[in-house]
């Protein structure tokens, strides 16, 4: 009957399950593109110390940051051309971690 109320259809179990998935599968993937990128700009490759220095260590807050901010403009975008194309955001991903 929900169909006549034009009510939205509930997911079912496995629809949850691999919308589960696919945000685990784009969290690691981002989370291993933040690790490689900042990295190689913030970290010296021969090792003098076992600990952070702190340049290192700014380097890597601000790559952090600026990575998360990016993060969320490119989202934002996407969103908002989402919905001036007429379709909803859900459906395209979109979030902080849905590219």
């Amino acid at each position: 009957m929900s169909f006549l109320f034009n009510r939205p259809r509930q997911p079912s179990s496995a629809e949850k399950i691999a919308a589960a998935e696919m945000e685990v599968d784009m969290m690691t993937d981002m989370f291993a593109r933040l690790a490689k990128s900042c990295n190689a700009k913030c970290i010296d490759k021969d090792f003098r110390e076992s600990e952070l220095n702190k340049a290192e260590s700014v380097c890597l807050d601000r790559c952090v940051a600026k990575f998360f901010d990016v993060n969320v403009k490119v989202s934002e975008k996407m969103q908002n051309d989402a919905q001036s194309a007429g379709r909803s955001p859900a459906a395209g991903g979109g979030g902080l971690f849905g590219m």
